[in-house]
């Protein structure tokens, strides 16, 4: 005669289930998910049920943009920084590498640590691609083309960049750091994307990040003169984040792994956009103002993004106006403290 069995506890039988899910789960890694862009892809990757753990040294980031996901069981958040040696345990199915100080302000103050994270960072993370057997998409920027002689920017384009000016810091490191994953892809053949992302804008990003939408924000908003440098004529083209974020996740899943533009091709000149703001705000005691032009500011800037509507169908659908209008709702509450 068999003795009955005794049953299994009903929360050892949870614990087993969530146990075994986890497991199931693809799990990614978002260097520098504290910050504007990082933290926006970190909410893209939970709400799509990944496993999603963050990794910020806070240096530029802050944890104010992913408070939102601490309590979540499919989110972690590692405070470290990647020029040091980088472990995560269990597997990683994919790697997201975003961490780098990313406006002039920033990578101006920290040339050093700019330069470390691109190089030192960088090849820390294919290495731990390497040892966990991941696909890794790497940010780059439009940066690598410098100031340039062919507009638009494709992506065959070599650039024109100062590689000893005051913005060499990041251009170089942006540059070095396409220059390492292509090696890795070619000679290891490890599975790498690298996307070159241009002029993003969206909730999130640090009012006082030096940037020129969000200083023209800050000083619209607060009354105050509107700093535009040089005459106002050189050209940006802003991409809302949204559409960034689809156009990144897009490549991460594709089978591409030479560089692509992820951008809005809508060109505008810095002070159109100035005058936008302005009149977006509606604060009639903003002025504008001109300062001289910094050394190697890039005088236009569109990206091409032929390569990736034939790729990926990817195309920007949210308009500068729509866009704008959704930033302005996210600074006049931050500085007013809601």
């Amino acid at each position: 005669m068999h003795e009955k069995n005794d049953q299994i506890p009903i929360d050892v039988l949870y614990l087993w289930w969530q146990n075994n899910n986890m497991r199931k789960k693809k799990t990614v890694l978002i260097t520098g998910g504290a910050g504007f862009l990082g933290s926006h892809l970190c909410d893209w990757f939970v709400e799509n049920d990944y496993h999603t753990v963050a990794m910020d040294n806070l240096l530029t980031g802050s944890l104010d943009n992913i408070a939102h996901l601490m309590h979540m069981k499919n989110f972690e958040f590692y405070h470290h920084d990647v020029t040091k040696f980088v472990h995560i345990p269990g597997k990683l199915d994919y790697i997201l590498h975003f961490a780098s100080p990313a406006s002039p302000i920033d990578y101006l103050k920290m040339p050093i640590q700019t330069l470390k994270v691109g190089s030192l960072g960088t090849h820390n993370l294919l290495g731990l691609a390497r040892v966990k057997n991941s696909r890794i998409l790497i940010a780059s920027t439009s940066e690598v083309y410098g100031d340039p002689l062919v507009h638009p920017q494709r992506e065959d384009y070599w650039g024109n960049v100062n590689p000893i000016g005051p913005r060499g810091v990041y251009d170089e490191a942006k540059r070095f750091q396409e220059a390492i994953t292509m090696a890795y892809h070619r000679f290891h053949n490890l599975e790498t994307r690298i996307v070159r992302i241009f002029n993003t804008y969206g909730p999130r990003m640090r009012i006082d990040d030096g940037r020129a939408l969000p200083t023209f924000f800050g000083q619209a908003i607060r009354g105050k003169e509107l700093t535009v440098f040089g005459d106002g004529k050189q050209t940006r083209s802003f991409c809302y984040v949204d559409d960034l974020i689809d156009g990144i996740t897009k490549l991460l899943f594709s089978d591409y792994s030479e560089p692509l533009n992820i951008g809005n091709p809508a060109e505008i000149t810095v002070l159109q956009l100035a005058q936008e703001i302005v009149d977006l705000v509606g604060n009639s005691s903003a002025k504008i103002g001109y300062r001289p032009l910094p050394i190697d500011d890039p005088k236009i800037r569109q990206p091409n993004v032929e390569l990736a509507h034939s790729l990926l169908g990817w195309t920007p659908r949210i308009s500068r106006k729509e866009g704008l209008k959704r930033t302005f709702e996210y600074f006049s509450k931050a500085l007013n403290g809601y």
